[in-house]
Parts: C-alpha cells; sequence; structure tokens
C-alpha cells in the first residue's frame, strides 16, 4: 500500500524526459511536470503525491491549499448524484468529491457549481482521496464574537455551511458566525450557498441572527415596478396621471384599479423614488436609468 497519496513529502529525482521529472520514494516513482520548474537529477523535492484522473502517480510542488488536517474553502465543480459533488482543492488536474452521505437529504439542497465549502482531505483504504466537510469547531476558531452597538441592521454576505430543522448556520465574510431562522427566509440556502442578509439582532454567544428578507422599505409590488417601468421608457421619465387621475384612464393606461395605482405610488413615493407634479407622475433624477 502506497501511504504517501495525499502527503505532502520529499523525494528524490531520479530520471526524466522531454516533459517530465521522475521522483522516487519509498519505492514507488511520482511524475512531476517540467513546467513546475527546473530540477536536476539527484535533487531532493518537496511536494504533494496523487493520482490523477488517470490513476498516474503525480508530483506537484505547487501544494493544495486544502489537505490532510488543513481546512479551507474549496469551490464545487460539479454534482454527480449518484456519488455527490466534485470539490477543487487547488490541483490543476483533480478535484476530490465530497460523498453524498455528508449532503443533505433533500437533493435540492445539495450545493451547485460555484458553492463554497470548507473541508479537508481524507485518504481512504483504496488510495482515494476525498473531501470532508468541517465540523463546527473549526467555523468557531474561524470566527469572532458581534457587537449588537455595531452591527445592528447591518448587510453582511456569507456561506451558509450547516442546515439544520432550526434554521441556518452561516459565516460571513468578515468571520462572525450566523444563523437565520427558518421565519426569517423565504426559501432554505443551499449548502455552501453564498447568502445575503441584514442583522436583526446579536445573541450572548456573540452570534449574528440574520433575515434574508428585504426590509419593509424595499418591498416593491408587482404594480410598482410596473409603474417604474412605465418611467423608465416615457420621454423625460413622466407620465401624465396621479392619485388624481380618472379610475377609467388609469384602468385604460395600466390595466389595474385606481385603488391598486394609488397603492404603488404612495409606496415608490415613500421610497423617494418618484414624485407626482403639476398632473404629473415623475421619476426623481437620481434614481432614472
Amino acid at each position: 500500500m502506497n501511504q504517501l497519496i495525499g502527503t505532502v513529502f520529499t523525494g528524490l529525482v531520479t530520471d526524466e524526459n522531454e516533459k517530465a521529472y521522475f521522483v522516487q520514494k519509498n519505492g514507488w516513482t511520482f511524475k512531476l511536470n517540467k513546467e513546475e520548474g527546473e530540477h536536476h537529477l539527484g535533487e531532493a523535492v518537496e511536494g504533494f503525491g496523487y493520482h490523477n484522473l488517470n490513476q498516474d502517480l503525480i508530483f506537484t510542488t505547487k501544494l493544495p491549499k486544502i489537505l490532510q488536517g488543513k481546512y479551507d474553502f474549496g469551490e464545487v465543480m460539479a454534482i454527480r448524484r449518484d456519488l455527490g459533488v466534485f470539490v477543487d482543492i487547488g490541483l490543476p488536474d483533480k478535484e476530490v468529491v465530497v460523498s453524498m452521505d455528508e449532503l443533505p437529504e433533500m437533493r435540492e439542497l445539495w450545493p451547485k457549481k460555484g458553492d463554497q465549502l470548507l473541508v479537508t482531505l481524507r485518504i481512504d483504504d483504496k488510495e482515494r482521496m476525498w473531501g470532508v466537510l468541517a465540523e463546527e469547531h473549526e467555523f468557531k476558531v474561524r470566527s469572532r464574537k458581534a457587537n449588537i452597538q455595531t452591527m445592528k441592521n447591518k448587510n453582511v454576505t456569507g456561506i451558509a455551511y450547516r442546515l439544520k430543522l432550526v434554521g441556518t448556520y452561516v459565516l460571513t465574510d468578515d468571520f462572525y458566525l450566523g444563523f437565520i431562522h427558518p421565519s426569517e427566509r423565504d426559501q432554505e440556502p443551499r449548502l455552501g450557498q453564498k447568502i445575503e442578509g441584514r442583522v436583526i439582532g446579536v445573541n450572548q454567544e456573540g452570534v449574528l441572527n440574520l433575515s434574508l428578507k428585504p426590509r419593509a422599505h424595499e418591498v416593491i409590488s408587482d404594480d410598482a415596478l410596473m409603474l417604474l417601468t412605465f418611467l423608465d421608457k416615457a420621454e423625460n421619465h413622466r407620465l401624465p396621471y396621479t392619485d388624481k387621475s380618472a379610475p377609467d384612464e388609469i384602468q385604460k393606461q395600466f390595466a389595474i384599479s385606481k385603488g391598486q395605482f394609488k397603492r404603488a405610488v404612495g409606496s415608490l413615493m415613500k421610497q423617494r423614488l418618484v414624485e407626482q407634479k403639476d398632473g404629473w407622475l415623475i421619476r426623481k433624477a437620481e434614481h432614472s436609468n
């Protein structure tokens, strides 16, 4: 059994050809691409050993960012429903699999391509390299405590790293731990998904309570969005309609009732997106396209 797979070791350059050096250790010979740098026969070099996709023994002096016992975020590159997700750990011709056994039971909560997972390496008894999801401790040692006075109502971004019935756990880009209660989201985030939320509180342990729902003033109805579209396309971003316009005129132009129109205009005025002046509905200049 080759105990060198998935480890960092020092080997001896024993041979070469046009494209590669051959590095030997404990009777095993690994191929080192010459594009990584120049070496000479008899030289001792340090690197990482692994099997590539063709099962060739490869040696690289450019160590991957994720090793056995070393955690880092890796990008999800592909998904196989019968196996798991493939994660980039920093090797040019090899990705590791995070087994489906470690992923959520609900397939729609599996990571998608581009999502990020905090993982380490594990080598099984068949010399296969696997990605292993980090435990809670690894996130805690990377985090810092939040302060309610400085964080309340701030927008934050982060990675969803644990999904539970009680809610979603997040590590923010600023290294705070966060928690999203199911009542503060419209849809459950995927494992590894990048989320954007706002701070609605901080618990006694310094963990952020987050909400993925928009602030009340940020909610724009379909009717209001329609009016904004009309205004953005109109000459000078203005329309000859206000809450004083006749109901049949509003119905003919926008296919909504006057009540709907007034609610939409009121909402947009509260957000300072429009104003009414001299019989015109006007898109405010700083917001117009």
